[in-house]
């Protein structure tokens, strides 16, 4: 059996994996008694931890929040985890969060045994930032909370939204989902007064409360929330589309084209589909050059017209 210090440890962990635990299911867990568990949930509030428990057969224990944060239990690789995620945060594309970050991150590295932080200083010592690497737009922190809390609470959320002409436009929404990729943040919402889908860029929100009422959750528009966003930002929302076979593995073409420039799908080891959009042809024709891959038109037969003007007129310019 374990001592109490470590069986404390192991039962706050066990509440911190899971939502709801038996009393019966903790106790197999622990080796102990269902008495035993009680006394220790005791001690754990004594301590600290919000742990709220239910009376009755279907009853049980789950850990809430409380008004003050007791100390995490993290194992070594959650540990780490942390403090790397804390340390992109500090350079990352959600805005105000950076000193926040800093502080966090000081605080861990205080308690972190001498080998993990020997781990995480390495991390720090040989990695080098690039400047601007994200290229996009920062979102507001608060903004993203507001967003994520109406999400999950089922809320009708209201905001004015810039397009992108600058053209200012109030939206009431039913929020379903934040999707993030490393430039920037998109919301997936059924918009009420078009009543369709919609994907808005976090960093055009501006919030305007009240909020409300709540609603029933619909279906939403697709299973892979981030393959729809992709496509709807890289390829619907431009006036020309193409899709083009490129000669290379998915994988290599994924390194160069990113899920807002296109999406990709395989057709085999040795090439893919790129479905793409673009406001001009000759934009596209700039586009799919600079990817620097072999490729062959499959739609429009446009595009094809576009490449031999441009080929035309390279050649006019090397004679």
């Amino acid at each position: 059996m374990l001592d109490t210090s470590a069986r404390l440890l192991r039962l706050l962990s066990l509440l911190q994996a899971h939502r709801d635990w038996s009393g019966g299911d903790l106790a197999d867990r622990l080796g102990v008694t269902p008495r035993t568990v009680r006394r220790d949930i005791d001690r754990l509030r004594e301590l600290g931890y919000p742990v709220h428990s239910t009376p009755g057969t279907a009853g049980g224990y789950q850990l809430g929040a409380g008004a003050e944060l007791p100390p995490l239990l993290l194992d070594d690789e959650e540990a780490v985890a942390v403090a790397v995620g804390l340390r992109s945060a500090a350079e990352g594309s959600v805005e105000g969060i950076e000193e926040t970050s800093v502080r966090a991150l000081a605080k861990l590295e205080q308690v972190l045994p001498h080998h993990l932080r020997r781990r995480v200083g390495a991390l720090t010592a040989f990695t080098v930032p690039m400047p601007g690497r994200t290229g996009g737009p920062r979102v507001d922190a608060a903004t993203l909370t507001e967003l994520a809390h109406a999400c999950r609470d089922c809320q009708r959320l209201r905001f004015d939204y810039v397009s992108h002409d600058g053209t200012v436009t109030r939206r009431n929404v039913e929020p379903h989902r934040l999707v993030s990729t490393q430039r920037r943040w998109y919301l997936v919402a059924w918009d009420v007064d078009r009543a369709d889908w919609r994907t808005y860029r976090a960093d055009r929100i501006t919030p305007t409360p009240p909020h409300g009422p709540r609603f029933t959750p619909r279906p939403p528009p697709a299973e892979d929330l981030a393959a729809y966003v992709s496509e709807g930002v890289s390829t619907h929302a431009y006036a020309e589309r193409a899709t083009v076979l490129l000669r290379v593995p998915m994988e290599r073409a994924a390194a160069r084209i990113g899920p807002s420039a296109g999406v990709l799908e395989a057709v085999d080891d040795n090439s893919c589909l790129l479905r793409t959009g673009a406001h001009s042809l000759d934009v596209m024709v700039i586009h799919l050059v600079l990817t620097g891959f072999d490729f062959e038109v499959r739609e429009p037969p446009e595009l094809l017209d576009r490449i031999r003007e441009v080929r035309d007129r390279l050649s006019r310019a090397l004679g």
